[in-house]
């Protein structure tokens, strides 16, 4: 199973962005799969972008937090790193991902983080639905 390979440690910005202080990373897909994301110290986030109105239900930070942070870093640019080996040699690529791909891998690092079916899936189609705006295009 996927997981997160370092503990998330922020420091506190304004009223709603924090700094990460040191980088963490997620392995996609299993443990040892070569596919990763590495989210550098120094990157802002703001948790999940859910609309004020709807904090009683899903507030920006909770058990979701990590996988808020890797989503918000993928949604800025940020890529998958993998190890490919070519005759002999290994090379590190980090590729783009897709809108969807970024979503799909949220998801999954919700359920890895153990958010409930529910919570997960409101937020997952919140970001299906309303994430376009904050998507960087890719170019």
């Amino acid at each position: 199973m996927s997981s997160f390979t370092q503990p998330l440690q922020l420091e506190y910005q304004d009223g709603r962005r924090w700094l990460l202080i040191h980088p963490f990373t997620y392995e996609i897909g299993s443990e040892g799969s070569g596919r990763s994301i590495s989210v550098p110290a120094g990157f802002v986030t703001d948790f999940a972008s859910v609309p004020r109105f709807f904090w009683r239900l899903l507030p920006p930070t909770g058990k979701y937090g990590k996988a808020s942070v890797l989503h918000d870093y993928l949604y800025q640019g940020g890529g998958v790193t993998e190890e490919v080996m070519e005759q002999d040699h290994t090379f590190t690529v980090i590729s783009p991902v897709t809108r969807k791909q970024a979503d799909d891998i949220f998801l999954e690092a919700m359920i890895v983080l153990g958010v409930n079916t529910w919570t997960r899936r409101m937020i997952y189609w919140g970001v299906r639905m309303g994430g376009k705006g904050p998507w960087v295009e890719r170019k």
